[in-house]
């Protein structure tokens, strides 16, 4: 019988390799059964707070490892795991906790400042990943606690995660995904990827607030393998552990392989245990991928996916990374249809695309997402003809077409800008930079940038006999929002092009930018 949620798949884990190493971390290895007991034993102090069934705990943290535990606590009690980006400034962080109604927070000592900053009424207890400042850490406290022996049984519609997406309003979503959502990539991770419980050792240096950070740390030990963990992408530390550590599995964004393959000492790096490098959230060029099949001596898998599809839903594999050939063409797609996904290309009638013809991804899945988190609208406009059991179509906001099977992205309907992996959404940019008493009007937009894939600019009119300087707006901005969401380049123009009825016309500012070049999306 199938598994209806993540305890009863990691009890299995638990029962054949109790003392294997689950997670290595720059402070220290973590057994199977020191994650079951530690989480076990927060599990008892989460529910002495009073914690209830469906209540939020949040963190926010850089440290992957102790996410894992609150994630496994919290569904011991029947609660859900919230990780909170720590690249947000003070007032994004104090909307996502409020949010959720967080009951609990977890924080690193250096995020302390930015939290002293917000007005969280229902998070009843705000621990440390670490001794700061006289202040307990996660640890300490657990061990006060006897672990919890009864556990909530999840039923598989149950939420297990949230996780924030923003949305083109500017306001972050929560993307509820379910225990059915979460247990569902393990054929893809075993069948497609070839990681194998026992044998491989998977690295990750992605964010815990990402869905493929969390993922790729919950699958792992689902499938009783080890996780190689480093808070933070530190090329001089990443290329000796691989060979320390027999690494065989890594997930990347591309300009996490541009700058691996480009630091020193890569050359003489020891790759020999190497079997699967994987990539998404934005293409790779086809000199970044030549000079990585070199380096790295592996094969390359290149998936998409969304948070609210739980990741991968197209996978291009290892034989279709074939740069110099009559196949280099599909070097831009973004590959064919994981087992048990549907696409779909519908057009601005909402009428089925034909072949090779551009249109709204629409993706079918039971990996979709539960839903948004208390947004009834965004959860129908997300999904048209409703949430169903085999997932229900879900409009992606990417803009694409397929072609003999496989799915090339054409552009982003939703004008979001991604730059190394992180999504940023204009509308966050445009509110923060209207604030100045400078600006009349703003559009930001992406274009090219070699190393991130696209960088954010911004487009702004000033008012009437005012003046400011690029400089300024920019540091402006970073005073409201995440230093990766502000512009790295500014213009200033003397109107934003719209159209009779005043909406703004985005692409032809876009346009010069991108002109020659063979996709929209770098």
């Amino acid at each position: 019988m199938a598994e209806r949620n993540l305890l009863a798949v990691i009890r299995k884990v638990t029962g054949r390799k109790p003392e294997a190493i689950a997670y290595r971390t720059p402070d220290r290895d973590w057994t199977v059964s020191e994650v079951v007991d530690t989480s076990d034993r927060i599990a008892q102090g989460l529910r002495s707070l009073g914690v209830a069934p469906g209540e939020r705990v949040a963190a926010l943290t850089r440290h992957t490892t102790e996410c894992i535990l609150l994630t496994l606590a919290a569904c011991k009690i029947g609660a859900v795991f919230m990780p909170v980006n720590w690249r947000l400034a003070a007032p994004e962080v104090e909307f996502i906790v409020n949010d959720g109604k967080a009951r609990f927070l977890l924080v690193d000592s250096a995020f302390l400042p930015a939290l002293e900053k917000c007005t969280l009424p229902t998070v009843a207890l705000t621990l440390v990943t670490e001794t700061a400042g006289g202040r307990e850490n996660l640890q300490e406290w657990a061990a006060r606690f006897a672990p919890l022996l009864e556990h909530h049984e999840a039923a598989p519609h149950e939420t297990a995660l949230q996780l924030y997406s923003s949305g083109t309003t500017g306001l972050p979503k929560g993307v509820e995904l379910t225990h059915a959502n979460l247990l569902l990539p393990q054929s893809l991770f075993r069948d497609i990827w070839g990681f194998q419980g026992g044998k491989s050792v998977m690295f990750n240096a992605l964010p815990s607030f990402h869905i493929a950070g969390m993922e790729l740390a919950l699958l792992t030990l689902m499938l009783g393998g080890e996780t190689v963990l480093q808070p933070d992408f530190d090329p001089g530390k990443i290329i000796p552990a691989i060979g320390a550590h027999r690494i065989t599995h890594m997930f990347l964004v591309p300009a996490m392989i541009m700058v691996l393959v480009n630091s020193p000492g890569a050359e003489a790096g020891d790759y020999s245990s190497l079997e699967r490098i994987a990539y998404g959230a934005a293409p790779i060029s086809e000199k970044v991928l030549l000079d990585a099949m070199r380096v790295f001596g592996c094969g390359f898998l290149q998936v998409y996916g969304l948070t609210e599809t739980t990741g991968a839903v197209t996978f291009l594999p290892p034989e279709d990374h074939a740069p110099g050939t009559d196949r280099a063409h599909l070097l831009r797609s973004a590959g064919k249809v994981l087992p048990g996904v549907d696409l779909r290309i519908v057009d601005a009638s909402g009428q089925h695309a034909p072949d090779g013809e551009v249109g709204e991804v629409w993706i079918r899945t039971r990996q979709n997402m539960k839903g948004y988190w208390n947004n009834p609208k965004a959860t129908r406009d997300a999904f048209p003809h409703g949430r169903a059991e085999d997932g229900g179509w879900f409009r992606s906001g990417d803009a694409g077409y397929l072609r003999e099977g496989y799915l090339f992205i054409h552009d982003r309907i939703k004008d979001m800008v991604i730059s190394g992996g992180e999504n940023i959404y204009p509308a966050e940019v445009e509110n923060a930079l209207m604030k100045h008493p400078a600006v009349a009007d703003v559009a930001v937009i992406g274009v090219p940038d070699a190393k991130w894939g696209e960088a954010v600019k911004a487009c702004i009119v000033l008012k009437p006999g005012m003046a400011a300087h690029p400089e300024e707006l920019i540091a402006f901005a970073r005073e409201q929002i995440a230093h990766y969401k502000c512009p790295k380049t500014i213009d200033f123009l003397p109107a934003l092009p719209r159209n009779p009825s005043g909406k703004l016309l985005k692409y032809q500012l876009r346009k010069p930018y991108w002109e020659g070049l063979e996709r929209r999306v770098n």
